[in-house]
């Protein structure tokens, strides 16, 4: 069922999968910049405002994207479990989303209504997490495009972990952390084609360590 968090995060999903903001894409549809802004949203009184289907079209024609691969995305995943019991469900972010301004409070958690979303196995260490979904090939062998990991900005980092890290700068990226100290960290690249980065401190925005993922 199509509701308005879902088919706004459709459109927000569409944006990521083409490496564009909101705003990029609606000027790539030949739409006022503006027409899927956050603000546009929801009226002044609350009542949430819809995407017109002339807008869809537009930017489906745009991206060469087909109607039913855009619906897919109005839909709620679940990732595998490896245990049962209950699920949570958690925000799931493109990393060009991640990249963008707007989206991450100070602690890099995610903020604002309308995600897609995936469902997780409910446990005690998933309190805060969200799923970032891998776009290109950057982070081959061990996460490919469409690979989906679960992230916690709140877990402490440590050496050899996987982490996700966002400069100040807006750029997004999977790493091994190798080494951190108050004024850099270094990190290992997952592709070795790929090279590994040394990052002062003051131009990191934040790192969030990957405790699992969907392959």
């Amino acid at each position: 069922m199509l509701s308005h968090a879902r088919i706004w995060a459709a459109i927000d999903r569409l944006a990521a999968r083409h490496d564009l903001s909101a705003s990029g894409l609606a000027r790539k549809a030949g739409l006022d910049p503006t027409t899927f802004n956050r603000s546009k949203r929801h009226a002044g009184d609350g009542r949430p405002r819809w995407p017109s289907t002339e807008s869809i079209a537009k930017i489906l024609e745009a991206t060469g994207e087909r109607l039913d691969a855009f619906l897919e995305v109005t839909v709620t995943r679940v990732i595998p479990p490896a245990q049962s019991g209950p699920f949570r469900h958690v925000p799931l972010l493109g990393f060009a989303q991640a990249g963008a301004g707007g989206f991450f409070d100070d602690g890099g958690f995610p903020v604002g209504q309308g995600w897609d979303e995936v469902a997780i196995p409910e446990t005690r260490s998933t309190e805060g997490v969200y799923a970032l979904q891998v776009s290109g090939e950057s982070m081959m062998p061990l996460y490919r495009d469409g690979d989906i990991v679960i992230v916690s900005p709140s877990e402490t980092c440590r050496r050899g972990d996987r982490v996700v890290v966002r400069t100040r700068d807006g750029e997004v990226m999977a790493k091994v952390l190798a080494r951190k100290t108050a004024r850099t960290v270094e990190l290992l690249s997952l592709n070795p084609e790929h090279p590994n980065r040394e990052i002062a401190m003051r131009e990191v925005d934040w790192i969030a360590r990957i405790i699992w993922a969907s392959q």
